[in-house]
């Protein structure tokens, strides 16, 4: 091994946080994909009563919350990588970074506005911002930030879950997404209601649907500054000290994040928010951990390749796999959600790995002439009034 050296580092980027990044866009459209194809959309996914079969459970829990929650990492990791471009160039900080941040601020809000309901860009937009003051300053003040975001996230999700096991959400569920108006959006709107009455829904529907922010902005803001501290730590380098944060990792997440998440999974709805929020994210590390040393380990191959690819054009493989699959399973597509509804949950595997294989070309095929991916390529444009250079960090 090479001392202190980022692991399979080529032409100034690093193999493994792109790689990382693929994967961690790819499991998150594990999870999005049972959104899409739920006949009733994103509010049948919500509904609180619905009961999932053990191999549907199974399938849920080895990606509910884990891959999000990598890839807030990992916006961590690629914030310090961008904030240690601006000290080698002498740039002040954050500067033109918050220009950025309000650049991801309106894309993610046309995401939500025309693709999908549940963004996570706005969200990450908003955290990027306090986050980046942060990230110059002492390591006391970063973690005592990071210690505070952590128990307030605690206690918002124990206090969610003691609501849900009184039976609290229950009767608001019966109060409000079991009226006449609910079912229509909840079955109409997403079986047959055109693209532009969808977008209507999320217009009409907006305070609901962008509640999850609320947990999203401490939980976001715990693991973007824990981005930073595992890259500070050494996590990504090829040396014994790297290795030794790695092994750390792994025994946190999957040693303990493991058998904690299939407790959870299988525990019923009442433990949704401890289930999504508070374990998945422990799982993250174990999962960064295993994909780094598989970087360290291997070469080639044309998965590594694709998922390499996807992770360059991150921002750009998230939208597009939420454009496909809403014209693959919406009504004013192929309609497949209701079509296949018999079929979950074998029908939905099938879909996830038709997307995720289309976004491993695509992307493959689009960064032989770009160093980018598309949207990257545009907001860059937009941030600095030039073209991306081949390279450049995130």
């Amino acid at each position: 091994m090479s001392n202190g050296r980022n692991t399979t580092a080529r032409h100034g980027r690093i193999d493994a946080l792109d790689l990382a990044r693929g994967i961690a866009i790819l499991g998150t459209f594990a999870t999005n994909v049972w959104i899409f194809t739920d006949p009733a959309g994103a509010l049948g996914w919500l509904a609180l009563d619905v009961e999932r079969g053990a191999v549907e459970t199974l399938l849920l829990t080895l990606s509910n919350g884990k891959f999000l929650a990598l890839l807030s990492i990992l916006f961590g990791v690629g914030l310090e990588l961008q904030y240690r471009s601006a000290v080698r160039r002498g740039l002040r900080w954050p500067g033109r970074y918050l220009w950025r941040a309000t650049l991801l601020l309106l894309e993610g809000a046309l995401h939500y506005l025309l693709i999908f309901e549940f963004d996570v860009l706005t969200g990450y937009a908003l955290v990027s911002v306090h986050v980046a003051f942060l990230v110059s300053r002492s390591d006391r003040v970063r973690r005592t930030w990071l210690a505070v975001a952590a128990a307030v996230h605690v206690t918002f999700v124990g206090l969610l879950t003691a609501a849900s096991l009184s039976g609290a959400f229950s009767g608001a569920a019966d109060g409000t997404a079991s009226t006449r108006d609910a079912e229509y959006t909840a079955i109409a709107a997403y079986s047959s209601a055109s693209w532009l009455d969808q977008v209507r829904t999320r217009i009409e529907l907006a305070g609901f649907f962008r509640l999850e922010i609320l947990l999203i902005v401490p939980l976001s803001t715990v693991l973007f500054l824990a981005g930073i501290e595992v890259l500070r730590a050494g996590a990504f380098e090829d040396s014994e000290r790297g290795s030794r944060v790695r092994r750390r990792l792994l025994i946190l997440g999957l040693g303990a994040g493991v058998p904690l998440n299939l407790v959870t999974a299988f525990a019923g709805p009442d433990w949704f928010f401890v289930d999504r929020y508070i374990v998945p994210p422990i799982v993250a590390f174990g999962l960064l951990a295993a994909v780094v040393e598989f970087a360290a380990r291997t070469r080639g191959g044309v998965l590594r390749r694709g998922l390499i690819a996807t992770g360059r054009a991150a921002m750009s493989c998230y939208v597009l796999q939420n454009l496909v699959a809403g014209a693959l399973c919406y009504g004013w597509g192929l309609g497949l959600a209701t079509l296949l509804a018999d079929a979950r949950p074998w029908w939905v595997l099938a879909a996830w790995a038709f997307v995720s294989a289309l976004l491993m070309t695509l992307a493959a095929l689009w960064l032989r002439a770009f160093s980018r991916g598309p949207l990257e390529l545009l907001l860059h444009r937009l941030y600095t009034g030039g073209p991306k250079k081949v390279g450049e960090p995130v």
